[in-house]
């Protein structure tokens, strides 16, 4: 499985062994290859810049700012694609399970001022698109991530009940892969988003790392496919998703 990789710097030219240029027949051979690589040469100059950005920098001002600098992302964006092995994902968080997770991040990068109860808000209100025309998610999450119990047990019981229902929106499709998967396409990776087909956004404990090199975007897109044909869809979902409200009680 690959690693997150952000090389941004260009290869210089390679000389044969007597230090000249490859002969002239070879050149469609460099050209054709030139010509294949240039979409990620081209994505490695224009973002070698914002690739990677360390979370403590993005929360610098305010969990709240942090939420509303997505939506422009979002508008822009048709085809979300989300997995996560650890939390809901935000498009389906309830503002008692947000306010946890955001009030974990704020307590981890030490804020000055914890607004991690309006940040909550902020997400919830951003997370309408769901609901809006243009726009269709295709989510995924591993069965582990209904058992993580982050807030009290009210905010996992509105968060488990919220799930229940919003796999019937026509836009999303929610899948669980569950634990007892035998013989594993993949095994479960950090979470990732792939907007359109054009981002692969990549969240890790130190940075948010953004994707746009063809060719790296399209080894998400492979592995979102192989952990999507791992996942249970409707009753099925929905019955691992009771277990885990039984659970809490």
């Amino acid at each position: 499985m690959p690693l997150v990789r952000g090389s941004c710097c260009l290869r210089s030219r390679k000389l044969n062994p007597r230090g000249k240029n490859p002969p002239a027949s070879a050149g469609g051979e460099v050209n054709a290859g030139a010509s294949r690589q240039a979409p990620d040469i081209l994505a490695q100059s224009r973002d070698a810049e914002s690739q990677y950005v360390e979370w403590k920098r993005k929360v610098r001002a305010g969990l709240k700012r942090l939420q509303d600098s997505y939506v422009q992302l979002y508008r822009s964006t048709e085809l979300f694609r989300v997995y996560s092995s650890t939390i809901v994902p935000g498009f389906l968080q309830t503002e008692g399970y947000a306010a946890a997770v955001l009030g974990m991040s704020a307590r981890f990068h030490e804020l000055p001022v914890d607004d991690s109860a309006e940040a909550a808000r902020a997400r919830v209100e951003r997370s309408r698109i769901i609901h809006e025309p243009g726009h269709r998610f295709v989510l995924l999450i591993e069965e582990s991530v209904l058992r993580y119990q982050i807030g009290d047990a009210d905010a996992m019981a509105g968060q488990l009940g919220y799930l229940l229902t919003a796999g019937a929106l026509p836009a999303v499709s929610v899948g669980i892969i569950p634990m007892a998967t035998r013989e594993r396409a993949q095994w479960p990776e950090e979470t990732f988003h792939v907007y359109d087909d054009t981002l692969a956004s990549v969240e890790l404990v130190s940075a948010r790392v953004k994707l746009t090199q063809p060719s790296e975007v399209a080894l998400y897109l492979k592995t979102f496919e192989q952990l999507r044909g791992m996942a249970v869809y409707g009753a099925e979902a929905r019955a691992l998703i009771l277990k885990a409200i039984e659970a809490l009680h």
